[in-house]
């Protein structure tokens, strides 16, 4: 599911960051994948994402309705 759509990122993408790149801020996601550097819009939704990976937690489905 895509999280932040000016640029792209999906769920996936954030679990990766944090698994392969040891994200554990929005500023890591913002630097690595660009979200929430354009319209912003994906800030919650990026950051609920990024804690459910930190948390272990396989669910993304939250982040549609806070991107919308």
């Amino acid at each position: 599911m895509y999280v932040c759509l000016c640029k792209g990122v999906t769920c996936g993408a954030i679990r990766s960051a944090v698994q392969e790149q040891g994200a554990v801020h929005l500023r890591d996601l913002s630097r690595n994948l660009g979200v929430a550097t354009q319209c912003g819009k994906c800030a919650c939704a990026a950051r609920q994402v990024l804690q459910d990976a930190l948390d272990g937690s396989a669910c993304c489905a939250g982040a549609s309705e806070a991107a919308a």
